[in-house]
């Protein structure tokens, strides 16, 4: 998979994500697939239980097909699913 920019528009339910970094220290390591995303949140299924994690306050890991990891702040992920499709990410290199 190639990463771009565009990644923000992926959809994340069926993708195995990590909490990389986060002011809330229960949140670090929180590790599984994503099962449902609202607005603010993600809820990752992790040793059996869902844990929901707040969007905006996070930095996640994802891996994708073929085995790609990708780092993204939450702050780019905040909003429902079906309107990150409209935005737009300003290119930062």
């Amino acid at each position: 998979m190639k990463v771009t920019p565009d990644i923000i528009r992926h959809e994340f339910i069926g993708v195995k994500g990590k909490i990389a970094e986060s002011p809330h220290q229960s949140y670090v390591g929180i590790c599984g697939e994503v099962i449902d995303e609202t607005k603010n949140t993600f809820t990752i299924l992790h040793k059996g239980k869902a844990k929901s994690v707040v969007k905006k306050s996070a930095i996640f890991d994802f891996k994708f097909s073929g085995g790609t990891i990708v780092e993204i702040d939450g702050k780019l992920l905040v909003g429902r699913p079906e309107d990150r499709l409209k935005k737009t990410l300003k290119r930062l290199w």
